[in-house]
Formats: C-alpha cells, sequence, structure tokens
C-alpha cells in the first residue's frame, strides 16, 4: 500500500482524518482512538458532512473507511455522552412533545450515517477490533465490508434497553438473508466473529490484521477508481434500488437509468480499449 497523502478539502474535520493512500480513493478515518472512535453527536453530525462531501468531489472515485487505532473500529455510542443527552433526559414531561423532539433526533442520527449509503461513490468498510451496535448499522451502509480476524462484532442495543435505530434492523436482514439468524444476534445482543460474519455473509473477506484489512481495501478501492465512474456509480445506484424494490420496477428503472449512460463517452473507451486491448483512462464525473 503506498503512503497515503492528506486532502486539503478535508484538513477542517475535528472527528475524521482524510487522506488519499492512492489515485481517486479517499481514506476516511474516525478518529476518537482513546475513546475507542465512539460516537456522540457532534461526531455522527460530521459523519454525514464528510460523506455529502465525498459524493459530491469529483476526485475521489472510491472510498475505506477505518478507525484510528488499532484497538476499535467503534465502539459505538458514547456511553457517557448519551447519558447527558438532554432529548433523552431532559425536563420535558409532555408525552408528546418529548417523542416529537426525541423522533427529530433519531432521524437526524439516522440520516447523518445513512449519508454513507447514499453517497453516490463506493465506500469499503473495514472493521477491526471492537466493532459493537452503531458500527453494525455503519457497516451496513457500506458497499463492501471486510474485517480484521480479531474482530468482535454485537449488535448491543438490546442490552441498553432499545431496539437498534439507526439502520441494522432495517438493513442486516437485507444483507444475509437469514432471518433467523439476525434475530439471534439482535434480540441476545451477543458477540459474534469474524468467522461467523463471513459464514453469514456479512463480510465478504477476513484478513489477518487490520493493517492487512486497510490494505486489501485500498488495493479493491485502487481498483475501482480504475473504473468508468459512470458504470462504477450506476451500478451501485441500481443495485441499492433493486434491493429496496421489485423486479419489475427495477427493470423500469434501469431502463431509463441506461437510455441515458449507454450515451456517455465512457462506452465507446471501454468498447475500443476491449478490442485494441489498452487500459482507457476515464474523465472524472
Amino acid at each position: 500500500m503506498s503512503t497515503a497523502t492528506p486532502l486539503p478539502a478535508y484538513n477542517g474535520y475535528e472527528y475524521f482524518v482524510v487522506s488519499s493512500p492512492a489515485e481517486g480513493v479517499a481514506h476516511v478515518e474516525i478518529n476518537r482512538p482513546k475513546k475507542l472512535n465512539a460516537f456522540s453527536q457532534p461526531v455522527w453530525l460530521e459523519f454525514g458532512r464528510v460523506f455529502d462531501k465525498l459524493s459530491a468531489d469529483a476526485d475521489v472515485r472510491a472510498v475505506v473507511l477505518s478507525g484510528a487505532g488499532d484497538r476499535a473500529f467503534t465502539a459505538g455510542l458514547d456511553v457517557q455522552a448519551g447519558s447527558q443527552d438532554g432529548h433523552i433526559f431532559g425536563a420535558e414531561t409532555d408525552v408528546a412533545r418529548k417523542a416529537k423532539g426525541l423522533r427529530a433526533h433519531i432521524e437526524e442520527f439516522q440520516g447523518s450515517i445513512g449519508a454513507m449509503e447514499k453517497c453516490e461513490k463506493p465506500v469499503i468498510c473495514v472493521l477491526h477490533g471492537v466493532s459493537l451496535g452503531l458500527a453494525i448499522d455503519i457497516a451496513c451502509c457500506a458497499d463492501i465490508r471486510i474485517c480484521a480476524s480479531n474482530t468482535r462484532f454485537a449488535v448491543k442495543e438490546v442490552d441498553i434497553g432499545i431496539p437498534a435505530d439507526i439502520g441494522t434492523l432495517a438493513r442486516l436482514p437485507k444483507i444475509v438473508g437469514s432471518h433467523s439468524w439476525v434475530k439471534d444476534v439482535c434480540m441476545t445482543a451477543r458477540d459474534f466473529s469474524a468467522t461467523e460474519a463471513r459464514e453469514v455473509g456479512f463480510v465478504s473477506r477476513v484478513l489477518g490484521s487490520k493493517a492487512e484489512a486497510v490494505g486489501a481495501a485500498v488495493q479493491l478501492a485502487s481498483l475501482l477508481a480504475e473504473k468508468s465512474p459512470v458504470a462504477v456509480q450506476g451500478t451501485k445506484e441500481l443495485i441499492n434500488y433493486g434491493r429496496d424494490h421489485g423486479t419489475v420496477d427495477s427493470l423500469r428503472y434501469t431502463a431509463v437509468w441506461n437510455s441515458v449512460v449507454v450515451q456517455s463517452e465512457d462506452i465507446v473507451k471501454g468498447l475500443t480499449s476491449g478490442l485494441t486491448k489498452t487500459k482507457p483512462k476515464y474523465a472524472k464525473l
């Protein structure tokens, strides 16, 4: 893996470090290692802003996400910050008014984490070490998930008295295809290993260490960055649409989408490169 270079456009973030380890690749690191990269409200709001910016950045074609340090991808919600959350423990006593405020608070949290799923660029999530609670919500928003062999997974929300509410319960069953397994881990809050995560299809690869997993992710992101951004970003959009819609609607959407895409210069470059045995170079999107 090549040495990462800072991306000046992303220097202003407090909780995330964004660098470029390869051309067209952005590496986002959750940067609270002393807190096991746990999330408070300022962290999740910044997370959303980072991925909104990456989505619009034509210089970025693929993204890798990991946590700073070796101990954790993220331990989930910052419990100390959560215990002081005025939305939950505020003085408002009217049930309807408190519920309205809480609903807006949860939707804000969902939207910030969901910004990674909505990001137009493919995102590879590298899980390692402690990966609990919100870690699963975040990983479910990624396009590709790989992990280190020491990763400790758990959907922990039941142990703090709530169903998971930031996306795991909606997305995880569609990822692994086994409601039995999903209910097992989500209702018991038990730990599961990297091996189990791969067996059920939650992750596609397990590497020996965090460094190896990040290296593999950067290598994969570099390959994606060489492809037509029109094709790669369109593929992400169409797969996600198909996940959430029926076959007839998905085929209709694909036809409309590709009626535009087949007119792109990228298809000419792709076809020509196949005939001439040369490597195409695609313009930014």
